[in-house]
């Protein structure tokens, strides 16, 4: 496990293999072993596989204040990780928050995303066309903007955490997770309702050839904000909850390898 600093905070990151770099970003409320499945399979490929504990999460710092959550500052996180380990350009994939850094990041600095890998979740500006179900579904990011929602989801052995979690295959390392750190702020930094009175900001095209997957056992997210985004291919897998790579570990290696290779 290395450790890498960004203007004070520190990531963990652990480097695995040799060859071409894959940077593998995680979602809420994880952290990088949540790809343990996936290292195995990139490294005995012949990938260099790199998955840091996004800031907040596991064995990386956890600044206090909101505004160090914002998406931005994770791309300056995965451009400080790529040139402290001198990579000029690397794949990247990413689930749940970790597939809005990675569309971020390809966004903002294309020249370091060789090929993009998405789960779950969509290119930003279908945030800008949500349906009536998509906002029932993710009626908990309202939730989280609530400074009591830490001890709503802490009481009673996080009885409401079980519930609204209870699809998460590991959900008692998730529980700790949600205990021991200000990872709501991710929320609070980017998904506040008055940021959906802004304009939206005019985003460049996405250069990099680009999977997205989608489970049809998402509860959180719905498949047309996938299928709206702009894809080169888009894999359906069926049967799998929001942690596809978890549930279907053999399925998501085999789809990640065919895009990478």
């Amino acid at each position: 496990m290395r450790r890498i600093n960004n203007h004070g905070v520190e990531l963990a990151v652990t480097d695995a293999g040799d060859g071409s770099p894959v940077v593998l970003l995680h979602g809420f409320p994880d952290r990088s072993t949540v790809w343990r499945h996936q290292v195995k399979a990139l490294v005995q490929s012949g990938f260099r596989a790199i998955a840091p504990d996004l800031r907040g999460f596991g064995e990386s710092d956890k600044p206090v204040e909101v505004s160090e959550y914002r998406v931005g500052r994770s791309v300056a996180d995965v451009v400080t990780i790529l040139d402290a380990l001198n990579i000029s350009r690397a794949d990247v994939i990413g689930h749940d928050w970790g597939a809005g850094v990675a569309w971020a990041t390809a966004l903002l600095a294309p020249e370091r995303v060789k090929r993009l890998v998405v789960l779950s979740v969509g290119h930003p500006s279908t945030l800008t066309t949500r349906t009536l179900e998509d906002h029932q579904r993710s009626w908990y990011q309202l939730l989280f903007q609530f400074p009591e929602a830490e001890e709503l989801l802490r009481r009673d052995d996080y009885a409401f955490a079980r519930e609204w979690a209870a699809t998460h295959p590991e959900l008692e390392d998730a529980l700790e997770t949600l205990a021991s750190t200000p990872a709501l702020n991710w929320y609070r930094a980017n998904l506040h309702p008055r940021r959906g009175l802004e304009p939206p900001m005019p985003l460049p095209p996405v250069q990099a050839r680009t999977l997205g997957l989608w489970s049809s056992g998402d509860v959180f997210l719905t498949e047309r904000q996938m299928t709206d985004s702009p894809l080169d291919r888009y894999e359906r897998i069926d049967g799998a909850s929001h942690w596809m790579q978890l549930d279907v570990p053999d399925r998501v290696n085999e789809l990640l390898l065919e895009h990478l290779t």
